[in-house]
């Protein structure tokens, strides 16, 4: 067989390995947990994740395309200072479910909240943040998923040199169907799969890498030659530290509001599984971000700038240039299998936001839910939205834009100006209300996309900074001039 045609038989093979596991998984759990109900299995997997499943969930869904493909590219360009950058992302994990995790546990089974919409309905007892939550979410998911399934493609395409499309159908295709039928239980059980894949896959590339330049003495004297800027933490003056230190916000501390992790809070076993999630998930994520970026500040020591198109098509340069069939099909399904579990999460999310956010609990009329007939079509329903967001995502990405990095970062600015404040403050701080969570994430969102299309920085940060403060401050005004929370949600929200 040649080198491509071995090449492709491994990434079927594991796409295909991962469509089976995920239905199977899903279907057991699904008849083990009949009592617990469609929306609850579907939606939050019956809220059974152990701690290396739930670590490993958490790590493959914030993990992306831009973690194995666009970050790395950068990095070769920019050097260190973008493992710097990477390595803020290391407390990811303790940060989300440190915060959030217990807390949102007791909430979401006191109120059985499904999703964060659901956690926003519950706590700020409004139909306004409902639908501004529900139409941020969709909106950016599914520019957060048109990086994901471009990524993947373009990864498929220089790989194997067939045309893009034939990628993006190949992959886009198993993961839509295994995430449409098995729902998060799928999502969970394939996320375990690829997290196990991606830290395989940093161990091939660095190991490549160094292995080929001849090793670590001799990579760091050609790096010196190839890119005499590699260690500045200005990048030679292009990267302002500014600019640098405002990634704390994006990819640390901002992460408490993306729904998409914050829902990971809801699922898990019991304490123990927790505990265990933060360590294991610590430890993973930081790893990956090492390899990973430190794999793209070396490799113009083995690879010339003009033996790729785009800083995208490095790492794929550096796998068919240095790496056997077998090895390069093992690599590769690595930054695929963080495609498709990110990709995975965002689909379910977002279908539960129209399905379950929306329609259940606005569009539905109440004699409707008391018909027998109506939970069959919630799940017929939900299993065609998930469906048709897939096809809808799949339709906008046959065409690709360039830089995925700059896409999924991006929509994950747009999604923590949304739902920062709301998540954050509603399990925290008493007067947080409706009003307050409608000014944040209206201010916010529409400060950050105006930053973004006109370019404004202040004082050298990323729009990230500027928009999650005036966000906090809309917040903070809207608390202290809207209508204070009931009695009875307190209670609920901030029982001794």
């Amino acid at each position: 067989m040649s080198y491509t045609a071995i090449l492709i038989t491994v990434l079927v093979v594991y796409l295909i390995f991962n469509l089976v596991a995920g239905l199977w998984v899903s279907n057991r759990q699904a008849k083990a947990d009949t009592g617990k109900g469609f929306i609850n299995n579907y939606f939050i997997g019956g809220r059974s994740m152990g701690g290396l499943v739930l670590a490993m969930t958490l790590v493959a869904t914030f993990t992306s395309a831009s973690s194995f493909i666009g970050g790395p590219g950068v990095a070769y360009e920019k050097g260190l200072v973008w493992v710097y950058l990477s390595m803020i992302q290391v407390p990811t994990a303790f940060i989300i479910l440190g915060i959030l995790g217990k807390k949102f546990a007791l909430i979401s089974r006191k109120t059985g909240a499904v999703t964060v919409t659901d956690y926003l309905r519950a706590r700020y007892k409004s139909k306004a943040v409902v639908w501004i939550s529900s139409i941020c979410l969709v909106l950016f998911f599914v520019a957060q998923m048109m990086s994901q399934f471009i990524g993947g493609a373009v990864l498929f395409q220089s790989i194997t040199g067939l045309p893009y499309i034939y990628g993006l159908v190949l992959f886009g295709a198993v993961v839509i169907i295994y995430t449409t039928i098995g729902g998060f239980k799928a999502v969970t059980t394939t996320d375990t799969i690829q997290g196990i894949i991606m830290v395989i896959g940093g161990f091939i590339i660095l190991a490549t890498i160094v292995t080929t330049a001849g090793g670590f003495d001799s990579l760091i004297g050609k790096l010196n030659v190839a890119n005499p800027d590699w260690a500045d933490i200005t990048s030679g003056g292009s990267t302002a530290k500014a600019y640098v230190m405002s990634f704390w916000v994006l990819v640390g501390v901002g992460v408490l509001g993306l729904p998409q992790t914050a829902v990971r809070g809801m699922g898990f076993k019991d304490t123990k599984a927790l505990h265990n999630a933060i360590i294991y998930g610590t430890i993973v994520v930081g790893f990956l971000m090492l390899v990973m970026h430190i794999s793209g500040v070396f490799a113009p020591a083995v690879l010339d700038s003009g033996e790729f198109e785009t800083t995208d098509y490095v790492v794929p340069a550096l796998v068919l240039k240095y790496m056997n069939p077998v090895v390069a099909g093992l690599f590769i399904a690595a930054p695929l299998a963080a495609v498709m579990s990110t990709v995975s999460s965002l689909l379910i999310l977002a279908s539960a936001a129209i399905v379950k956010d929306l329609y259940m609990n606005y569009i539905a009329k109440p004699e409707a839910k008391k018909e027998p007939k109506f939970n069959g079509r919630i799940k017929w329903m939900s299993i065609g939205t998930t469906f048709l967001i897939g096809v809808i995502v799949f339709i906008f990405t046959v065409y690709p834009p360039d830089l995925i990095v700059w896409i999924n970062l991006f929509a994950m600015g747009g999604l923590e100006c949304a739902f920062f404040c709301p998540i954050l403050f509603g399990l925290y701080w008493k007067r947080a209300n409706g009003t307050a969570c409608i000014l944040s994430a209206v201010c916010g969102v529409a400060a950050f996309i105006l930053m973004n299309t006109y370019g404004v920085s202040i004082l050298g940060t990323s729009p990230i900074v500027p928009s999650i403060i005036i966000s906090v401050a809309a917040f903070v005004i809207g608390a202290f001039i809207g209508k204070p929370a009931d009695q009875k949600t307190l209670d609920l929200f901030f029982a001794e």
